[in-house]
């Protein structure tokens, strides 16, 4: 026998008690709303209970006797009126947004759809297609974090599923799971690689798109959350949610840090045609942005349908309370925000100081954690890189597209390649902030993998299902003499020797670098650069014994050992000329000062630069030429040594004699050189 009464209305969620379990649920112009109950199986509703309505517009619930692991849903009366933004509907069940688990799988049917057609409201019962919102009392994370420095962060983007399962050495049970990123077979192979930090894709509990099921796809990113508290249940081993946090507490041992791209600017709910699954049923004008004068209408700013509110007081705080909780509870470092413009935008534009910014500003947890922005989206005003404020990093596709341009050998980039090297002072310099706040990138989750950047010019999509008109049209790519896979030795090993220019540049520019998985043994998604919807070969990493000795894995091995052992890729300011301790000299190819003509002569496809520590007695030259013949360049005097030393190149027969000051740079080749005091090694 279930008694209820009032309950406590302050925390939202299902909370468990001594006794029994609150609930707690925000439905400010509901006219009743009621607490579901379902059996074990999650297939019969046992009990509806009234809830009661406090100040503020929450409605709680107290309900003795009732354990951890109950099934339950909301369901919630009102007006039912898109044309003033109420979506109000008793027949269908609500999963909450507050809650901490589920049970049972979401399914697509015409019973989610509030509407049937638009205007008329659906009187379908969805309850059998909904997964059941279930009560977990997860502890707080107390394992010691890494708590890495940004000047020691390299970050590895990568997929949950798509890392390990393809892996041999991964346990079988775990792969294509959180705890195959803790295996120590994949730990093995990133500490190794030298990365302190993984970014994972959407971990948010998330479904497909009607769109992509009927034609047989999923969405394999991520980017369509059910819920924000949730693990993506398909992730689990055994439907543990708890299984995430033994991942962190795995990877916190061996120093690895975890960054989520989290989705906060839309839900899986999508438009005035979507399916009814929680927000929308519970306070649809709230949570979402509409047009002012057409309450019907969705402002669709991030292309998936709708796009949440942050301005509403709510909303939020269900966004912070989900950050605190993925970072108190489940023990993640940080967070990438996808789309991160949505979520400093009023109906005035992008506000820096907007209230979400400032929350976690002040928010003593959330203040603490590691911030990306994806700082553009599709809306009005949208592109705003360099526009955040510190402690924000952001993504900076102006160093991947600069880069890009350069080794395809695109005119008159030089200029600019120069200050994406040095840290891109002209984006982040304005607001205080420095080199340390550009996350460096050539290659993410979205377009092509480094492989394909050199294979291919154009995108080969087909396999999406829209007639290839998804994706970059720009990718500033090319084919090295032919489109797609190649057994020409030398288009091979031209492909090889580019990936190499490209990772060269990444890991010896100032800022903050970021791989994505695969690079390290030159992963091919098939010429594919949207490849969201590909939950196969296309995007899981091909594990091979071969390919984990890829010569790439080594040269990324060399080239971070080569950044950790220099001072200036942990300065975080940026180095200008009346800098008393480092300097920075761009070159001509006969060792002397650049001069303006030679900035803008566009036939030169070489950049030659010394950076120098005078303090710890070190230096670095490096050479990267794109041109298609060969370089003679006179090298400098070697500042804290008799000759400059030969580090690495990305061309294999590199050879250099340091008694002559001539050095041979190949053609498409990139060369490193150091000058080192004896014993001044940064550390």
């Amino acid at each position: 026998m279930l008694n209820s009464c009032r309950g406590c209305h302050t925390q939202l969620g299902s909370i468990k008690k001594d006794t029994g379990v609150n609930f707690a649920v925000f439905a400010p112009n509901a006219t009743q709303v009621y607490l579901c109950l379902f059996d074990a199986s999650g297939h019969s509703q046992i009990a509806m209970i009234d809830m009661f309505l406090h100040e503020g517009g929450t409605w709680s619930v107290l309900v003795e006797p009732l354990k951890e692991g109950a099934l339950y849903g909301y369901r919630v009366e009102g007006d039912y009126d898109p044309q003033s933004g109420r979506l109000f509907n008793i027949n269908k069940l609500l999963m909450d947004p507050y809650g901490k688990d589920f049970f049972g799988e979401f399914t697509w049917s015409e019973r989610h759809f509030c509407h049937m057609p638009v205007g008329t409201i659906s009187k379908l019962d969805n309850a059998i297609d909904m997964p059941k919102s279930k009560v977990t009392g997860l502890a707080k994370y107390t394992e010691k974090r890494p708590n890495h420095p940004w000047s020691k962060t390299v970050i590895y983007e990568c997929h949950v599923k798509g890392a390990t399962y393809k892996h041999p050495d991964v346990n079988p049970e775990f792969r294509g799971k959180f705890l195959g990123l803790a295996d120590p077979a994949f730990i093995s192979h990133i500490k190794k690689l030298g990365i302190t930090t993984l970014e994972l894709l959407p971990v948010h509990a998330f479904v497909s798109e009607q769109f992509l099921t009927t034609k047989g796809l999923r969405n394999y990113w991520g980017y369509n959350t059910l819920n924000f508290f949730t693990p993506h249940k398909p992730y689990l081993v055994d439907n543990d949610v708890s299984e995430f946090q033994r991942m962190m507490a795995t990877l916190h041992e061996v120093g690895i840090e975890v960054i989520l791209d989290v989705v906060f600017n839309h839900t899986a709910e999508a438009g005035i045609d979507g399916p009814t699954l929680s927000l929308k049923g519970l306070n649809n004008s709230g949570y979402y942005r509409h047009l002012p004068e057409e309450p019907s209408v969705y402002i669709n700013d991030t292309g998936c349908g709708n796009t949440l509110n942050i301005d509403d007081p709510k909303t939020l705080q269900l966004v912070l309370d989900s950050l605190r909780h993925w970072v108190e509870v489940m023990g993640v470092d940080g967070f990438r925000f996808d789309l991160a413009t949505i979520l400093a935008r009023t109906s005035y534009g992008f506000n820096a100081h907007h209230a979400f910014i400032n929350a976690i500003l002040q928010d003593p947890v959330l203040n603490k954690a590691k911030l990306i922005a994806e700082p553009w989206d599709i809306g009005p005003g949208g592109y705003q890189l360099g526009a955040f404020l510190s402690p924000w990093r952001e993504w900076n596709d102006k160093y991947r597209d600069t880069v890009r341009r350069f080794w395809r050998q695109d005119e008159g980039v030089l200029p600019e390649l120069a200050k994406r090297v040095h840290g891109s002072n002209d984006i982040f310099e304005h607001n205080q902030r420095g080199p340390l706040n550009s996350i460096n990138f050539i290659t993410s989750h979205d377009g092509y993998t480094l492989a394909d950047w050199v294979s291919y010019e154009n995108k080969h999509n087909l396999a999406n299902g829209e007639v290839n008109r998804d994706g970059h049209g720009e990718n500033y790519s090319f084919n090295c003499g032919k489109e797609g896979f190649s057994t020409d030795i030398d288009i091979v090993n031209l492909r090889l020797k580019m990936q190499k220019n490209a990772l060269v540049t990444l890991l010896l520019s100032k800022g903050v670098p970021m791989i994505a998985a695969g690079t390290e043994f030159s992963h091919s998604q098939g010429g594919n650069n949207n490849a969201y919807c590909q939950d196969n070969r296309t995007n899981w990493l091909a594990w091979k014994p071969s390919q984990q000795d890829h010569p790439l894995s080594y040269f990324i091995q060399e080239l971070l050992t080569l950044r950790k052992t220099f001072s200036v890729f942990q300065h975080g300011f940026y180095v200008h000329s009346d800098d008393s301790r480092f300097s920075v000299c761009w070159l001509d190819e006969n060792g002397q000062l650049m001069s303006e003509s030679d900035w803008h002569s566009e036939g030169r496809k070489w950049l030659l630069y010394s950076i120098q520590d005078r303090q710890l007695e070190q230096a670095l030259l490096i050479i990267f030429n794109a041109h298609d013949v060969s370089l003679e360049a006179t090298l400098p005097c070697a500042p804290f040594s008799e000759h400059w030393q030969f580090a690495l190149s990305s061309c294999d027969c590199a050879k250099y004699d340091s008694a002559d000051p001539i050095c041979t740079i190949s053609a498409q080749s990139s060369w490193v050189f150091t000058s080192l005091k004896e014993g001044n090694i940064h550390g």
